[in-house]
């Protein structure tokens, strides 16, 4: 099996993909190398005990340490046209217990014939392929593609003075100069942009659309919803992708009601009724979103005011809700306030939508899904937003960028189901989720059925930031998310 399809096969939930045509990429030339996952070890354990016990004596006897013993560390193998492992690398996670999406990489070797070149040996000028990428920088690169696709975001390996420049061409950084087995090594992480290339294609690009408009009006801006003037009503509104509704329009209907019922809830308010704004291409298309629309209406309680709803167009949905909060819960918290995600572990990946759209709410009774909406409005924290399609990790920019400040994120801390891996969980929309904020020592509320942790904080800066078990901060989101600033003037 191929390193892609395996990797497809691991990242995809289970849905199969063909593997890629490797001779119809190369112009119909079987490449020198092909890269894959082992099965069997015992050549590349040699190819190990070779370069770093035989030749450079950094261990005695042997190499293999206990990240060799956990299961959940995978070998890439380099294999020759005739079958022959010419290099390897291993991969996985850099702690004992649960993974939380740190990795490391190590025990890079490669056969001597093959070390610098992706030729075949002894066949410099006579015709082999030129200016292929050597054994060594493949296996690098394929480790990177795995380890991103295993949902990984923290990726670090720690290299010889020898291979430092090999790591930088191919965009490694430096994090400092470490000593193993007592020789020089200098620890370098691979740059993982997951959460900032999502917040750049969701959300970037707001602050100028919207600019002069002042979304929520003064000390609301960049709310869930916005209090309508003169009144307690708060009102809010979302858009449903066209994706969504032309493959899943039961689906589709269910999260127009849900994101807005969401909406209200950070605010604390209480929903009033919603309206739905619907295009389909026929009358069956239509119907079934409206079924989504209906089911979803029914358990939460929320009545359907009204709405429009139009034929023979392409399929599309919006939906407005309104709620009612005498004293709505502001999208905006303060620096030193501790922050807590409340999310909603049960249920598991919607068929489909694997790694984006977790499904906590539609095997819920409507009892847990009230209970549910009403944790804000019954426990009154400082702030609240929920999550949305930028992911944990990209509300969590959200609020701060309202809130003038930075954010730390403790990965080991954030409630997390035992199906989902740390870069799809902070990336994905988890069905109910919120983040709140409170002042240190504030009570732990009740959460219906949902799991609540303090897994954070609010401090001085912009942006957020990853804190890891060994006290590392890795940034993933260096600024502002919407480009929208505060959303009160006097910070």
């Amino acid at each position: 099996m191929s390193l892609i399809d395996d990797v497809r096969r691991t990242t995809v939930g289970g849905e199969v993909r063909p593997p890629l045509d490797v001779p119809s990429l190369t112009g119909g030339r079987r490449p020198a190398f092909t890269i894959e996952r082992a099965s069997d070890l015992g050549a590349y354990h040699a190819l190990r005990r070779q370069a770093f016990v035989e030749e450079q004596g950094l261990f005695a006897g042997s190499d293999l340490d206990d990240r060799d013993d956990d299961p959940r560390t995978v070998v890439l193998v380099a294999r020759d046209r005739s079958g022959a492992v010419i290099g390897g690398v291993r991969v996985g996670p850099a702690t004992d217990g649960p993974d939380i999406g740190w990795w490391t990489g190590s025990r890079l070797a490669v056969a001597p014939g093959w070390r610098a070149t992706g030729h075949l040996p002894g066949r410099r000028g006579s015709g082999a392929p030129r200016g292929g990428i050597g054994v060594g920088p493949a296996l690098v690169r394929a480790a990177c593609a795995y380890a991103e696709n295993a949902g990984v975001l923290r990726f670090e390996a720690t290299v010889q003075a020898h291979a430092v420049g090999m790591f930088r061409r191919l965009g490694w950084e430096r994090v400092r100069d470490v000593r193993v087995a007592g020789r020089p090594h200098e620890l370098v992480r691979w740059p993982i942009g997951r959460i900032a290339a999502l917040v750049a294609a969701t959300k970037r690009d707001l602050g100028a659309l919207l600019d002069g408009l002042a979304p929520g009006g003064a000390g609301w801006i960049g709310d869930d919803g916005a209090p309508v003037p003169g009144s307690d009503l708060i009102a809010a509104c979302d858009a449903i992708l066209p994706s969504m509704v032309e493959r899943d329009p039961e689906w589709a209907g269910w999260c127009g009601v849900l994101v807005n019922v969401n909406d209200l809830s950070a605010m604390g308010a209480t929903p009033v009724g919603v309206l739905d704004a619907l295009g389909a291409r026929d009358r069956a298309q239509a119907a079934r979103v409206l079924s989504g629309v209906r089911a979803a209406a029914s358990a939460y309680g929320v009545p359907i005011l009204g709405g429009h709803t139009q034929l023979g167009v392409p399929g599309a949905l919006a939906i407005t809700a309104l709620g009612h909060a005498t004293a709505p819960v502001p999208g905006s918290g303060q620096r030193g306030q501790e922050v807590r995600l409340t999310v909603d572990l049960g249920g598991g990946w919607r068929p489909g939508y694997t790694g984006r759209q977790w499904d906590s709410t539609s095997g819920r009774s409507g009892e847990e899904l009230r209970a549910l909406g009403a944790f804000v409005r019954e426990t009154r924290p400082a702030a609240a937003k929920d999550v949305s399609m930028a992911g944990i990790a990209g509300t969590l920019g959200m609020l701060a960028e309202a809130s003038g400040c930075r954010a730390v994120l403790d990965v080991n801390a954030v409630p997390r189901p035992a199906g989902a891996t740390m870069g799809d969980w902070l990336t994905c929309f988890p069905g109910f989720g919120m983040l709140t904020t409170n002042s240190p020592a504030g009570r732990a509320p009740a959460a219906g059925p949902a799991t609540s942790a303090i897994c954070g904080a609010l401090e001085a800066g912009s942006g957020v930031a990853l804190r890891w078990p060994d006290g590392e901060l890795t940034d993933v989101i260096t600024a502002g998310v919407t480009g929208l600033g505060p959303s009160r003037g006097d910070i």
